[in-house]
């Protein structure tokens, strides 16, 4: 109770923001001095740009000061190299319902590390929109490169574990910060709806998550959560970035807490970028319309209920399904309700993934099948539970 008074008490202003906050564009010309410095940037440089030497590369960057211009004339590039190397295609959908000239906190379903919102970043570049701080959490900090690189990114720091009173106060501080960047300097925030990526495919936003964003605000919950601008953001691959890593994590954690290996987030991410992905869809929801979902009648914990579930139902509604979710769906209860939407070959070819995905663990090969399919079936398990099957429509 102490703790909870001293938190409410504490006003927080822009030095609190200053452990957290991305870089300045004042700040972004010697960050990028010291990026293309670092060893690590002669590999990305040859990626993103394969038709210039390293010293043409270094040359645009040392031309950039501003990280709106990073992200247009470097990032645009690496994600759309990413794309092209590792995925069948990227579609999109959604961008008639954004305002450029207004700010949204985009809460978006979690799969890949760093793809979700760049992808996100890159469309919003060709979509002349202008695109979003990010968070980052402070467990991907693991070099001055990352920390550099995420915060010329626009990303902001997300400080995990601590005790209760640092969970509270870095809590509070997030939060501020959050309504801070979308109120006041007028820019959008992307944040995943949970805690981490989703592992299991069943995408569900933290009710924790929207608690978190209610701390800040100084009005009713309505008024507060109404000024955030809310979108729910869903993106959709056909096949699962780092698949298996994920099944590998949810095997293990069946019998013990899952604790994770040093460097096991970077391996995600390099994963997340090299691994193919077949197709790709992001879909921009609509603004939650706050004032119509929170019943004045109710207590802030039923209201905060009732809002992450209307912006699960968008995620769900809005969630690309393939052919691979179909017959995931067959496969795990023994139907062929849904074989209308792939073919024999489409089957066969999956099932063929999943086993050489499996032959690279060796653990129990019919559990893990058993995870496998659980994924990849979730997205439809969620939209089914909508009761809107006569929706569905598969994407080739």
């Amino acid at each position: 109770m102490i703790i909870v008074k001293f938190i409410e008490m504490h006003s927080f202003d822009k030095k609190d923001f200053e452990n957290i906050q991305p870089y300045a564009d004042t700040q972004i010309h010697s960050a990028l001095g010291r990026i293309v410095e670092d060893p690590v940037f002669a590999t990305i440089a040859k990626f993103v740009f394969p038709e210039k030497s390293l010293n043409e590369t270094k040359e645009l960057l040392a031309s950039i000061y501003s990280a709106s211009d990073f992200q247009v004339k470097f990032m645009h590039k690496a994600v759309r190299r990413v794309v092209e190397t590792s995925s069948d295609g990227l579609s999109c959908q959604g961008f008639e319902n954004i305002d450029p000239k207004k700010a949204y906190l985009f809460i978006a379903n979690h799969r890949d590390i760093v793809l979700d919102s760049a992808i996100l970043q890159a469309l919003c570049v060709e979509h002349n929109v202008p695109t979003t701080e990010i968070t980052f959490g402070n467990n991907l900090m693991s070099s001055p490169f990352i920390i550099d690189f995420g915060k010329v990114n626009k990303m902001f720091t997300v400080f995990r574990g601590g005790s209760k009173f640092e969970i509270l106060n870095n809590s509070k501080i997030l939060s501020a910060y959050i309504r801070y960047t979308i109120v006041e300097k007028n820019n959008s925030v992307w944040i995943a709806q949970r805690n981490g990526r989703t592992k299991d495919g069943n995408d569900k936003t933290e009710e924790a998550l929207l608690k978190m964003l209610n701390m800040s605000g100084k009005k009713s919950l309505m008024e507060n959560f109404s000024e955030l601008n809310i979108i729910p953001l869903t993106i959709s691959y056909e096949y699962e970035p780092c698949g298996t890593l994920k099944v590998l994590e949810l095997y293990q954690s069946l019998d013990a807490e899952y604790k994770k290996s040093a460097g096991e987030d970077l391996k995600s991410i390099i994963t997340g970028f090299t691994q193919p992905k077949g197709k790709i869809h992001l879909c921009i929801g609509s603004r939650i319309d706050v004032d119509s979902a929170i019943d004045v009648h109710k207590s802030n914990n039923e209201n905060i209920k009732m809002l992450a579930n209307i912006i699960n139902d968008n995620i769900y509604k809005d969630y690309k399904l393939w052919k691979t979710n179909y017959i995931s769906y067959d496969l795990l209860h023994g139907t062929s309700e849904y074989d209308k939407f792939y073919s024999g070959i489409d089957k066969n070819n999956f099932i063929n993934f999943i086993d050489k995905e499996i032959n690279e663990l060796k653990w129990d090969r019919s559990i893990l099948k058993d995870i496998y399919l659980k994924i990849y079936s979730a997205p439809l398990e969620n939209f089914i539970g909508r009761g809107k099957v006569s929706q569905f429509s598969v994407h080739s």
